[in-house]
């Protein structure tokens, strides 16, 4: 690997990280909206649906190999993978939607009234649920990526902060 397909590789990674702590962050607040309140809840899903495009996207080289080579030699982690990001990209459609069809603070500041109805809030209800189950199962299949992506560019470096002052404190 090139000197310049490496840093761009590692940048894209920071990236990722940055952008999966993102939504990891807003998913958590906005789980609980008697927690955090309704506008707070509507807005932060609604930001955290723009993350989750720009996470799709940045894995759009992945989406199309794998989609091209499924029905072919795909290894068994690299198929079940596949199968939960699309469980969770419907999941997460219909979970939106139906958010979006229920809103209270979303969609009225901007003019747009929907017309009531409860069948849009339990469906709400029961895929974020789904949503999530499978963000864990997506997470846990993730694990190892999480851990390596934390050792290399924050403990590593946050290690080398500390240790350099340490050595210099012991310099003086």
């Amino acid at each position: 690997m090139s000197e310049l397909q490496s840093s761009s590789s590692k940048n894209l990674t920071r990236v990722k990280l940055a952008v999966d702590l993102t939504i990891f962050f807003a998913f958590l607040i906005a789980m609980d909206p008697r927690s955090s309140g309704i506008a707070v809840h509507e807005w932060l899903a609604t930001a955290a649906l723009a993350a989750l495009i720009v996470h799709l996207l940045l894995s759009w080289d992945w989406i199309v190999q794998i989609s091209r080579r499924f029905m072919g030699r795909v290894n068994l982690q690299t198929r079940i993978n596949y199968i939960l990001n699309w469980l969770l990209f419907i999941d997460g459609s219909v979970m939106m939607l139906s958010g979006f069809m229920i809103s209270e603070a979303v969609f009225p500041s901007l003019g747009i009234e929907l017309p009531r109805n409860f069948a849009w809030r339990s469906l709400h209800d029961m895929t974020a649920n789904l949503f999530l189950l499978l963000l864990g199962l997506h997470t846990a299949l993730h694990w190892g990526w999480v851990v390596d992506t934390f050792k290399r560019y924050v403990f590593k470096p946050l290690g080398g902060l500390i240790f350099s002052r340490k050595r210099k404190d012991v310099a003086a």
